[in-house]
């Protein structure tokens, strides 16, 4: 049987670190041998019960870096049902709205505490003129969204309405800017219009068109996708353009902008090494963006979201376990240019992509969401959480009706899918610190091929709670998993579990509850030993209270 180790912990990436003394040494070796011997006592109790290693020691003293809430976020972009129906219906609908926004949505969107959104895209954003999206509706022009579906949108959905959005989800502003087919003026006009209280024309017009005080906007792009969509430019020319763009992106009456580059998509590390390399590019930005999405069979194919084999479930899981290594290799040469870790690694876009629904608009990228997708975010997501110390910023796409969705509607009708269930599980980690562990598991094997069975991640809350977030890959099998705590002891555990009868369950308008988290009691404490058996292909999140 193979064996998979992973590890989290924190790294000193500073030049000139303090030297160890010997006081935190003799702490550190004290750790170490109670982790050694917790794990051979463990680890040969399992082998005699099970005839496998399965084990998560949980260091619960050493803390790593916070996590921040800001990789939890979303993506909306004007494409197919995202914004136009999923998100905004108008005052005149008889959807139950506020101010246009449905309802239903925003206040499922609460209930995961989404800490921030992002928008008008994606590809869209480097077609679109903000000018266009706002003032009286009758006024604003249409436009044909040329990269999703060809169709006429108009422009109902503007400034005024996403920033509403945001302030009634409690959430930070993600704009991303037009460099594209847009302009330096016109980018810099939209800072002011936003967040400027100074007398001029842009403050001007925000107030004409009835809003008298600036929004605080946290995170604005500058551009996106510009090696494909957004201009299909090289690295040295972004960078030229990039500096331009934010040379003009102001800081107006007390508001703080987090820039962020255009970064690579996948394993371009050459564009990350570009970008970073120079001294004058990093002085523009405060985040570096990289896209990856997993996309089985390739994207001359793609897959089925609800009819898939075996293969394509492992598959899937193969291709999101590579978002590790594709983050280690960007955060490597981040490390090398930036060893006091200022520029964080922001994931705006990353998700599964199959193919369209059946019946559908091909340019809506409109799918089903099964628990395939729910374990695949919670890999991603135990992820981001060991990245905590560069990966800053998360934005799944998307938030309604498109890709990895975590919620569809149609019509006055709305639906909960998987992945909503494990973002609202895994919001016990937003703002947490990152606990230490180790984990040592079986491997999950398709023929000759196999990956780690299990995905996990620790935190500790400001309350001293901790929460473990646990996915059995292997739809086939159980798994008994061993967490020795070390450093703490803890009283009380409670658990929610997410799973399914079958590998493509998923929540329809019909049955909107066929997959949904329920009671978790599969596991035992003694001794400062947690003992958990985990359903096959499962998601568990698990409480620890002193």
């Amino acid at each position: 049987m193979l064996l998979r180790t992973e590890y989290s912990g924190q790294r000193d990436t500073k030049k000139g670190a303090k030297k160890i003394n010997r006081k935190t040494m003799k702490k550190l070796l004290l750790v170490f041998f109670t982790i050694l011997f917790s794990a051979s006592f463990t680890i040969n109790a399992q082998k005699e019960n099970t005839g496998a290693i399965n084990q998560l020691v949980i260091v619960a003293n050493h803390t790593g870096p916070v996590i921040s809430k800001d990789i939890y976020g979303h993506f909306s972009e004007h494409l197919g049902a995202c914004i136009y129906g999923g998100i905004w219906v108008g005052t005149d609908s008889k959807i139950p709205n506020t101010f246009g926004i449905r309802n239903d949505v925003l206040f499922a969107l609460r209930e995961i505490k989404i800490p921030n959104l992002r928008w008008p895209g994606g590809c869209f954003a480097d077609t679109y003129h903000w000018k266009d999206g706002i003032g009286p509706q009758e006024k604003r022009a249409s436009i044909i969204n040329t990269h999703w579906g060809g169709v006429t949108e108009d422009n109902s959905f503007g400034t005024h309405e996403f920033m509403k959005l945001s302030e009634l989800l409690g959430c930070d502003a993600y704009i991303n800017g037009n460099v594209g087919s847009g302009t330096v003026q016109e980018m810099a006009e939209w800072v002011e219009y936003m967040t400027s209280d100074s007398e001029s024309p842009m403050t001007k017009l925000r107030k004409e068109n009835g809003r008298d005080e600036p929004w605080k906007v946290k995170f604005f792009a500058i551009g996106n996708e510009n090696w494909g969509c957004g201009g299909n430019m090289t690295p040295e020319f972004y960078g030229d353009v990039m500096r331009q763009f934010s040379t003009y992106l102001k800081d107006f009456s007390g508001n703080h902008l987090y820039r962020v580059a255009c970064g690579a998509s996948d394993f371009d590390y050459q564009w990350t090494e570009t970008l970073m390399k120079e001294p004058k590019n990093r002085g523009m930005f405060q985040g570096l963006s990289l896209h990856y999405y997993s996309v089985p069979g390739g994207w001359g194919s793609k897959g089925s979201a609800t009819n898939f084999t075996e293969n394509d479930w492992f598959e899937t899981f193969r291709l999101n376990y590579q978002m590790d290594a594709i983050i280690k290799g960007h955060t490597a040469i981040m490390d090398r240019y930036d060893p006091g870790n200022t520029k964080g690694l922001v994931i705006d876009e990353w998700g599964n992509w199959f193919q369209v629904e059946p019946g559908t608009n091909p340019g809506f990228l409109y799918q089903q969401n099964t628990l395939r997708d729910a374990i695949t975010a919670a890999i991603h997501l135990n992820i981001f959480n060991h990245h905590a110390d560069r990966v800053k910023v998360a934005n799944l796409a998307q938030v309604v009706n498109v890709l990895q969705s975590v919620i569809l509607t149609k019509e006055d009708k709305m639906v909960l899918t998987p992945t909503y269930h494990v973002f609202r599980m895994f919001r016990v980690h937003q703002e947490a610190q990152l606990l230490n562990i180790d984990l040592r598991c079986e491997d999950y094997v398709v023929g000759e091929r196999a990956i780690p069975a299990i995905s996990a991640s620790a935190s500790v809350d400001k309350e001293g709670k901790i929460h473990i977030s646990l996915a059995n890959l292997n739809p086939n099998k159980e798994i008994t998993l061993t967490c020795p705590v070390i450093g703490e002891s803890y009283k009380s555990v409670t658990g929610e579990v997410l799973t399914a009868n079958e590998m493509a369950s998923f929540n329809s308008f019909e049955k909107p509850d066929a997959v949904k988290p329920s009671v978790f009691n599969g596991f035992k404490m003694k001794e400062g030993v947690l003992t958990v058996t985990m359903p096959p292909k499962s998601v568990v999140v698990l409480e620890l209270i002193k």
